[in-house]
């Protein structure tokens, strides 16, 4: 006990930088669960990841990455099998600012492809990263 009170500053020290430790996770900052865009250019040389860019039409002919795919969202959980039928390989889902992406990860998983992830930040954070666009 006289070692507490004598080095209660340590132990309020310890507590504080683990605190701030967990404090990422528990806010929910600590996975973000999206592909950074130099995470994504690595799975689709690496692991032969399919990209499918889930915006409409219009959007996708503005510019999309080089060699995706254009399933618009409503379309997703009908079309996806015919256009990717290997489930084992990574799908690379994409839209303008990842916020359709996060719910085409939800469809594409519920159909089984389970190596599906969105990119983070969709085609704003591939641009800013200066990373090739295709327009159609």
């Amino acid at each position: 006990m006289t070692f507490l009170i004598a080095n209660w500053f340590l132990i309020l020290a310890a507590l504080v930088s683990g605190g701030l430790l967990l404090w990422p996770l528990a806010t929910g900052g600590g996975f973000s669960g999206g592909l950074k865009p130099t995470d994504a250019v690595l799975l689709m040389n690496r692991e032969k990841a399919v990209v499918v860019d889930v915006c409409a039409s219009d959007e996708f002919a503005a510019g999309h990455v080089v060699g995706a795919r254009n399933i618009p969202l409503a379309d997703l959980e009908a079309k996806l099998p015919a256009a990717v039928k290997n489930k084992a390989l990574p799908v690379i889902l994409v839209c303008a600012s990842g916020m359709r992406s996060g719910r085409a990860v939800a469809i594409a998983k519920k159909l089984g492809y389970d190596k599906a992830q969105s990119l983070e930040g969709g085609m704003k954070a591939w641009r800013a990263a200066s990373l090739p666009v295709e327009k159609a």
